[in-house]
């Protein structure tokens, strides 16, 4: 599939020509007649290019592209219109729209417009920051993982837990590939990544440690240890060693008060750390 895109126009006749144009092309394409409709849409979010007329009795399209950008900043934008004015470009470039489609086109010229739309937003995708695993069988391997919950009720944890697995971590690029593959807005994949303690959008290392920062481990020295864990390791602003070998992480509390100072380490719980020690606790995963 070469790309999900919404078209919106009164005129079941252009959508229809549009559909013939580019679903032969591999492109995934749905159709609305109400702009009203289109926006009530709880998949709104999982397209990558929305083309809208400017001319529709329920609702003027300029309108219905400002409240497109009112929760989506990232969907590429066409307009279809047969009557272009300056005033119409420039508000048009206000919103974010990257070309129109006057009206009467030809089936060329669609093609030609979605493809280099297309084409930009690929190029803006792979400037994103991606896990150095994004490989062409790691996202086939992660498209079968889709495949295999997107039709069961409460599919995104599940296919969330099996990425992570697959990946290390989630970061925005796996979450916008999973929101498509799920048909699910990006901002929902977001919020549960956001919500559950157990997933994570930063890489981690090979060994991944947890210095508790709670009240009474505060009070027993934990910033010193983390500060000497960070300058041992030389942990950059990534969170992690070069090597990828080691990445540090700090919580607010382990339930293990008793035991404070703590550290963990992958699985294993460390009490009673010091600045000192810190280093030959961690020497022991090498």
């Amino acid at each position: 599939m070469r790309g999900n895109i919404l078209i919106v126009d009164d005129e079941p006749i252009i959508l229809r020509s549009c559909e013939k144009t580019l679903v032969p092309e591999g492109f995934d394409v749905e159709t609305e007649t109400s702009p009203i409709r289109a926006l009530k849409r709880e998949d709104l979010n999982r397209f990558d290019i929305i083309i809208t007329d400017l001319k529709m009795p329920e609702m003027d399209g300029m309108e219905f592209i400002k409240e497109v950008r009112k929760s989506n900043q990232e969907v590429s934008i066409l307009i279809i219109t047969g009557y272009p004015s300056q005033e119409t470009l420039k508000e048009s470039l206000s919103l974010k729209v990257l070309d129109y489609l006057p009206k009467p086109f030809s089936p060329s010229i669609l093609l030609e417009v979605v493809t280099k739309t297309m084409e930009m937003k690929s190029k803006v995708t792979a400037s994103e920051s991606r896990p150095a695993e994004y490989t062409d069988e790691m996202v086939q391997r992660l498209d079968e993982i889709i495949d295999a919950y997107k039709n069961k009720p409460g599919a995104l944890i599940p296919v969330l837990q099996e990425a992570q697995e697959l990946f290390g971590y989630l970061p925005p690029v796996i979450q916008k590939h999973i929101a498509r593959g799920l048909r699910v807005p990006v901002s929902e994949v977001h919020g549960v990544v956001s919500f559950y303690s157990f997933f994570t959008m930063k890489p981690k290392g090979k060994h991944n440690i947890k210095v508790c920062l709670g009240t009474a481990c505060y009070v027993k020295g934990a910033e010193e240890i983390m500060n000497n864990l960070k300058a041992g390791l030389r942990i950059g602003a990534s969170g992690m060693t070069e090597d990828r070998k080691y990445s540090v992480d700090t919580v607010r509390c382990l339930g293990a008060c008793g035991l404070a100072p703590v550290v963990v380490v992958d699985k294993d719980t460390h009490g009673s750390v010091t600045p000192v020690n810190i280093m030959h606790i961690v020497k022991q995963y090498e």
